[in-house]
């Protein structure tokens, strides 16, 4: 996911220019070494919400859990929405990370491989039930945030 959200970000710099990024007014996440969020949003295709939640929670949530035990990740919540909206602004979960740093965030955890292995030993299983959840995503966007509330 990290990687990803690195390559979308390089190309919408290298697409749109330095020029129409800073034109746009958007902040700075953070100063080095200080935490970085991230939402993730999932849209699953229409009756399907609960089955991508309970794959979800089995097979995803472990391992940012593991993974926040090393420090990497400071925070995790998971949210939906009370209410529907549009069908093109509609996203059905939201994950939101609090990692350590934008370092962390945006590099591969050299040890996630080894977590996999570890909390899944029946990989077999754990491939597919990963291929099913995201076969009923009919999106994903990765979206850093930062927090702009005036200091009081």
């Amino acid at each position: 996911m990290r990687r990803v959200l690195l390559a979308v970000l390089t190309l919408a710099f290298f697409a749109c220019g330095s020029r129409a990024l800073v034109a746009q007014g958007a902040p700075t996440q953070t100063a080095a070494g200080q935490p970085y969020t991230i939402e993730y949003y999932y849209k699953c295709q229409w009756g399907h919400q609960q089955e991508f939640l309970s794959l979800f929670l089995k097979n995803h949530w472990p391992l940012l859990e593991k993974i926040q035990s090393t420090g990497r990740i400071l925070s995790l919540k998971i949210e939906q929405p009370a209410y529907h909206t549009t069908e093109d602004g509609r996203w059905d979960y939201r994950v939101t990370i609090v990692y350590k740093d934008s370092t962390v965030a945006t590099s591969a955890n050299p040890d996630e491989d080894a977590f996999i292995k570890q909390l899944w030993p029946d990989q077999d299983t754990y491939k597919k039930e990963e291929q099913r959840r995201f076969e009923i995503l009919l999106g994903h966007w990765d979206l850093p945030v930062t927090d702009i509330t005036p200091k009081s």
